[in-house]
């Protein structure tokens, strides 16, 4: 199969293909997510095939207006309230779905369905020409950093999809929030984004959980939301976070002959006095996070191109979108140094 690039004249083609079952990548202010209409199990089992993910890490809907939300879950006026504040946009949150409308792939056989509606006119527009929410996890191999640039998405999916919509690269580069609406013991964060606890609280005047601070006693089986029980955003070499002492570390790893990645700021890296010896890529200042969110997944996948044996990865401040950037290199590292 050779994968096609689809641009905003071309659309209705790839809504064609999106109606025959085959798969198609869409951009959204994110990361690029693997299209397969949400009623179609048969595509959706296929994006499982594609991505090699595991079955019961549940998918996000797609939608292209609030009124769909309202037809496929129960929405709440607190979930309304949010929608009206941060749809589109990246807040995905999850609702009790209403029986025999998305195929059961979709939910994991569970009575929840995470929906969001992407800030991304294209991809909206095309889910409007598919006439369904599309499901839309990360398009690449599962486990491997998300993508950011249809580049990316052909990387890991050349010849196992028919198309890419070409939307260049995403805004934000860290998938969306995603908030928990089911739960009786309140709204709870299960994946930190762009939208923080804070806007979120601001807006529907109640406290918001971290997924960590309430207990899971009862959370055990298949999750809510993906992201939260497999290996995320893993490069091909071990990512090792460094909170401190750089330079006794990259001394330690070149006396053993290790080729060494870099995955900081700025001011980072121009502390370093062995950059001729280091391969390097820029997350940009640490005073803008916004910007590491947006490079983080190109950088880590830079990488992959290059002759390293590990990379090292700066520990920023867990504030703000701060907090989803560490959430990401949390989940792709192999320790942390110091211990």
């Amino acid at each position: 199969m050779k994968t096609k690039l689809f641009h905003s004249e071309n659309l209705e083609e790839a809504s064609h293909y999106l109606k025959a079952g085959e798969l198609v990548a869409f951009p959204t202010e994110t990361v690029y997510g693997l299209g397969a209409i949400a009623s179609d199990d048969a595509a959706v089992k296929k994006v499982y095939q594609v991505k090699g993910r595991p079955s019961d890490n549940p998918l996000i809907v797609h939608v292209a207006s609030d009124d769909i939300a309202s037809y496929v879950a129960e929405v709440s006026p607190m979930a309304k309230k949010l929608m009206r504040a941060y749809w589109p946009g990246p807040l995905t949150l999850i609702f009790n779905v209403k029986p025999d409308i998305f195929a059961p792939s979709v939910t994991g056989n569970q009575t929840t369905v995470a929906l969001r509606m992407p800030d991304q006119p294209m991809t909206l527009q095309l889910i409007k020409e598919a006439g369904f929410p599309l499901v839309g996890p990360s398009a690449n191999t599962s486990g491997k950093p998300s993508p950011t640039k249809p580049e990316h998405v052909l990387h890991d999916l050349e010849g196992k999809i028919v198309g890419v919509v070409d939307g260049g690269e995403t805004n934000i580069g860290v998938e969306s929030t995603v908030l928990d609406l089911t739960d009786s013991r309140g709204p709870i964060i299960l994946r930190p984004g762009a939208i923080t606890r804070e806007q979120i609280q601001i807006v529907i005047d109640q406290k918001v959980w971290m997924n960590h601070e309430v207990s899971q006693k009862n959370q055990e089986g298949a999750p809510k939301a993906p992201g939260m029980k497999y290996i995320h955003y893993s490069p091909e070499q071990p990512v090792v976070l460094i909170k401190s002492d750089w330079q006794g570390k990259i001394k330690e790893l070149l006396q053993k002959n290790k080729r060494i990645g870099i995955l900081a700021s700025d001011e980072k890296i121009a502390e370093l006095t062995e950059k001729s010896e280091l391969s390097v890529y820029s997350l940009g200042s640490i005073k803008e996070p916004m910007l590491a969110s947006k490079k983080l997944y190109a950088g880590l996948r830079y990488f992959d191109g290059q002759d390293v044996d590990i990379i090292l990865a700066e520990v920023y401040p867990k504030e703000g979108i701060g907090i989803a950037v560490m959430n990401r290199l949390e989940k792709a590292a192999t320790t942390i140094y110091p211990e």
